[in-house]
C-alpha cells in the first residue's frame, strides 16, 4: 500500500515551486546561458545564499494580486457612475496627475520590461524567481495607473498623449533619462539603480506623502492605486535591500563598485525628486505636507539614519553629495515650481501664483528661505498680472548634462546664485547644475556625452519645427493644456460644473 505523501509547509512548497525547478546546464557553456552578469566586474560565488525576502509561489502571488485589483477597480466604477470628478479640492490639483502619468507611468512600464530581461539573465533561481514577481507587478502598476486616470480624461486637457510626451516633452526627459541610464546599466547595476534609488528613495517620497495628498484633496481613485501599489513597493524596497546585502555578502571586492553605484544613484534619484518636491508644496491645493518635512521623514529619519547604519557593516558609507542634498530640502521645490511656471506654456499642466493662503502656509513651513528669497519673485509675478500681463522666460533654459534639469539651482549655502558647473571632455565643454552631476559624468563621460537634450534637439531643429507652436504640436500638446491656470479649459469648467452651469455654455 503506498504511503500517503507528506503535506509539504509553505517554505518547503515555495522552494519546489521554485528553486527545485532549477537545473544546471550541461550541454552549453553556462557563461554562454547567461552572458551578462560577468560584464560590471561582480564576483559571485554562491547564488543559493539569496534570500528571498517574500516567499510567494506564483499561484499565490497572483490571488493575492487578483483581490487587490477587485477592490481597486470597485472604487473605479463607483467614482464614475457618482461623478467623483465632483468631489476633488479644485481642478489645479490635477496638474500633478498629469505629471505623474506623464513621468512615472511610462517608468513602471519600463521597469517591467528589465526586470522581465533579469527573470532570464540572473544566474540564481532566487533573483530571477523575485525579478519575474517584480516585473509582473511593475506591469499591474503601470495598467492600473492608466485606467485610473483616464476617467479624468473625459473632463480635462492635458491627460492625452502622455506616452508620446514622455519621450519628448523637455521636462520629462528628467524621469526619463534616469530610466534609460539604468536600463543601459549592467543587471547588478540596474538592482541598485531601481532597487535602492527608485524604490527606497524615490517611491518612499512619492507614493506614501503623495498619496496621502490625493486622500486630502478627494481623489479616491488615485488613493486607492496608490496604496494598492505601496505594499508591492515595500517587497521591491526588501528586494533592493536584499540585492545589495547579497553582493556585499560574496566578495570584498564588490564593496567598492556596490559603493560607487549607490553614490551615483543617490544623486540620480535625488534629482528626479525635485519634481515631487513641487508637487508636495505647490501643486496640492489642500497640503498633507511640505516638502521639507517629507524628506526629513522618509529620506533622513528612515533612510539615512535607518539603513546605512546596517550597511556600516559590510563598510559602505552614505552617498558622497548626501549633505548637499539636505541643505536643498529649505529651497529645493520653491526653484523647481518658479521654473514650471515661467516655463508652463510649453508644458501639458497650468501653474498659478500662490495665492495668500497657499504663501502662508510656505512661509509658515519655510522661515528661513521662503519670505526672504521666494516671495519676492511671486510678488514679481503677481504686479504682471496685475497690469494685464504674464510673467513667462522669453528663450530656452540651459540644461544640465546629466539630470537633464534647467540650470535652476543655487550655490550650497547661498540661495541667490545660480550653481554653475564645467567639465572639457575631448575638446568639448559640458555643463552641470552641481557637483554631483559633474562627479557622476567625469565617472563615466562617454555614457552621458550622448545624452538627448531637449533644448539642443529644438535648436537643431529635431522638434518639429523652430516656432513654438511647431514644438508643441511635436510633443502632442494642445491648446489649453498649460500655460496659466486661471481662464484655462479645466478652470472654467470647474467653475461651471460647481455653479450649476452647463459646460460650454
Amino acid at each position: 500500500m503506498a504511503a500517503t505523501p507528506r503535506k509539504l509547509s509553505m517554505k518547503q512548497r515555495y522552494s519546489a515551486l521554485t528553486r527545485d525547478l532549477d537545473w544546471e546546464p550541461s550541454y552549453v557553456d553556462p557563461e554562454k546561458v547567461f552572458p551578462y552578469t560577468g560584464f560590471e566586474g561582480i564576483k559571485i560565488h554562491d547564488w543559493s545564499k539569496w534570500e528571498d525576502p517574500f516567499r510567494l509561489t506564483v499561484d499565490a502571488y497572483y490571488k493575492y494580486q487578483a483581490e487587490k485589483d477587485k477592490r481597486l477597480y470597485a472604487v473605479l466604477d463607483g467614482a464614475a457612475q457618482s461623478q467623483g470628478h465632483l468631489s476633488l479640492s479644485d481642478a489645479r490639483y490635477l496638474n500633478a496627475m498629469k505629471l505623474f502619468l506623464q513621468g512615472v507611468t511610462p517608468l513602471e512600464y519600463q521597469a517591467h520590461r528589465n526586470f522581465a530581461f533579469l527573470a532570464r539573465h540572473l544566474n540564481g533561481p532566487g533573483p530571477r524567481f523575485a525579478a519575474l514577481c517584480q516585473s509582473v507587478d511593475e506591469l499591474r502598476h503601470a495598467q492600473t495607473e492608466i485606467h485610473t486616470l483616464s476617467a479624468y480624461n473625459k473632463y480635462y486637457s492635458g491627460f492625452h498623449s502622455w506616452n508620446t510626451m514622455h519621450d519628448r516633452v523637455w521636462y520629462l526627459s528628467v524621469p526619463k533619462s534616469y530610466f534609460d541610464d539604468a536600463l543601459s546599466a549592467g543587471p547588478f547595476e540596474f538592482l541598485i539603480a531601481i532597487g535602492f534609488s527608485f524604490e527606497y528613495l524615490l517611491t518612499n517620497l512619492l507614493f506614501v506623502p503623495f498619496m496621502s495628498g490625493a486622500s486630502f484633496n478627494g481623489d479616491l481613485p488615485t488613493m486607492t492605486f496608490g496604496f494598492s501599489a505601496q505594499s508591492d513597493e515595500s517587497r521591491h524596497m526588501t528586494l533592493g535591500l536584499e540585492a545589495i546585502k547579497f553582493l556585499l555578502e560574496q566578495d570584498e571586492a564588490n564593496v567598492p563598485i556596490v559603493q560607487e553605484w549607490i553614490d551615483k544613484w543617490f544623486w540620480r534619484g535625488y534629482r528626479v525628486t525635485a519634481l515631487i518636491a513641487q508637487m508636495l508644496d505647490y501643486m496640492l491645493p489642500r497640503k498633507v505636507m511640505s516638502w521639507k518635512e517629507a524628506f526629513e521623514l522618509y529620506f533622513e529619519e528612515q533612510m539615512l539614519n535607518g539603513l546605512f547604519p546596517d550597511l556600516e557593516f559590510y563598510g559602505i558609507r552614505p552617498p558622497r553629495h548626501v549633505q548637499q542634498a539636505i541643505d536643498e530640502k529649505e529651497t529645493l521645490s520653491h526653484q523647481v515650481y518658479w521654473v514650471l511656471h515661467q516655463f508652463s506654456f510649453a508644458a501639458s499642466f497650468t501653474t498659478s501664483i500662490p495665492g495668500a493662503e497657499d504663501q502662508e502656509w510656505l512661509s509658515a513651513n519655510y522661515p528661513d528661505t521662503f519670505d526672504k528669497y521666494y516671495k519676492p519673485l511671486w510678488d514679481k509675478a503677481q504686479r504682471v498680472v496685475d497690469g494685464g500681463g504674464r510673467f513667462f522666460y522669453p528663450g530656452l533654459p540651459q540644461l544640465c548634462q546629466v539630470c537633464q534639469i534647467p540650470m535652476l539651482f543655487t550655490e550650497p549655502g547661498d540661495p541667490t546664485t545660480i550653481c554653475q558647473r564645467s567639465t572639457e571632455y575631448k575638446g568639448e565643454r559640458f555643463d552641470f547644475c552641481s557637483d554631483g552631476c559633474q562627479w557622476v559624468f567625469e565617472r563615466e563621460p562617454e555614457k552621458y556625452v550622448q545624452a538627448w537634450l531637449p533644448v539642443h534637439q529644438i535648436f537643431q531643429g529635431n522638434c518639429g519645427g523652430p516656432s513654438v507652436p511647431e514644438v508643441l504640436a511635436w510633443y502632442g500638446i494642445q491648446e489649453g493644456d498649460g500655460g496659466e491656470y486661471t481662464g484655462s479649459a479645466d478652470n472654467e469648467n470647474w467653475e461651471r460644473w460647481h455653479s450649476g452651469a452647463p459646460v460650454g455654455s
